[in-house]
């Protein structure tokens, strides 16, 4: 028997867009349950922002179509997520996402935090290199209450 061992790290299991969604909202949902037990420690009072985006780090290469995210809140300077990859901190990147009017923009972002949450999930966030306004509470459109 050799000593010499090949490590490597388990397959990326693969998903169709559909189970993608509903496991991220499953885990979006019990982060948002369990929030209370923790003492906050965000300095700027973030808020609810569901969407599907992508980011694409400088190291990525450049056939790379990026890493898909679901965020989770945000703040003009911040915006927390969940994402099914393993994504390296402190590098820089663009994140590809639907602001709170509908547009498609790209923002110049940096990765503060990516840890496993759950099972091969993680929850992370990224600072945004210039404040986005269109992301305050006023500047948000009023959730329909039907």
């Amino acid at each position: 028997m050799s000593a010499a061992k090949v490590l490597s790290e388990p397959p990326v299991k693969v998903l169709d867009e559909a189970e993608l969604v509903r496991q991220a909202e499953f885990i979006l949902s019990a982060l948002d349950a369990g929030q209370f037990r923790f003492k906050e420690r965000r300095h700027a009072p973030r808020i609810t922002y569901r969407v599907k985006a992508t980011v694409r780090l400088h190291s990525d290469p450049d056939e790379s179509g990026g890493k898909i995210i679901f965020t989770r809140d945000v703040s003009p300077r911040c915006m927390g997520f969940v994402t099914p990859h393993r994504l390296p901190l402190g590098y820089g990147g663009v994140l590809e996402l639907e602001d709170p009017q509908g547009n498609a923009i790209n923002l110049d972002c940096t990765l503060l935090r990516c840890h496993e949450t759950v099972d091969g999930w993680f929850e992370g966030s990224v600072y945004f290199n210039r404040p986005q306004w269109q992301f305050t509470p006023d500047a948000l459109p009023a959730k329909n209450e039907d």
